[in-house]
């Protein structure tokens, strides 16, 4: 393999990984969730699977969905009037609550498990 073929290939992984490096936290906590949930089901790793997923939606939303998703929304509800409120309104929403709504709701399931998790820890200890 000549040398500017080596020096591509990682500068490519380099990359992709300083573009993913978020998803690929969040995969790591997916696939070992899941792991977790097979071998020994509980709400706990359950919370964590789902917030997990949660989470990797929401990074791939903000990288790759809105846009997309919000041009395909004001083509198909505004045709030929404009209506400015309705587009701004979906605007926000898509670019603005979304986001914030999917992130929170990530860290939120995150949070509700390890507390749960600790709870039934400590219960566990004291018996």
């Amino acid at each position: 393999m000549s040398p500017d073929l080596k020096q591509n290939f990682a500068v490519t992984l380099y990359l992709l990984f300083s573009h993913n490096y978020i998803a690929f936290v969040y995969l790591t906590g997916v696939i070992l969730s899941a792991f977790l949930s097979l071998t020994k089901p509980s709400r706990f790793t359950t919370l964590m699977l789902l917030g997990f997923l949660v989470l990797l939606f929401s990074f791939e939303y903000d990288k790759h969905i809105i846009e997309g998703f919000r041009q395909q929304t004001l083509n198909s509800l505004i045709t030929i009037t404009p209506h400015f409120r309705l587009q701004r309104i979906i605007n926000v929403m898509i670019t603005e609550i979304f986001p914030i709504l999917f992130y929170m709701t990530g860290w939120i399931l995150i949070f509700i498990g390890i507390t749960y998790g600790a709870i039934k820890l400590e219960k566990s200890h004291k018996k």
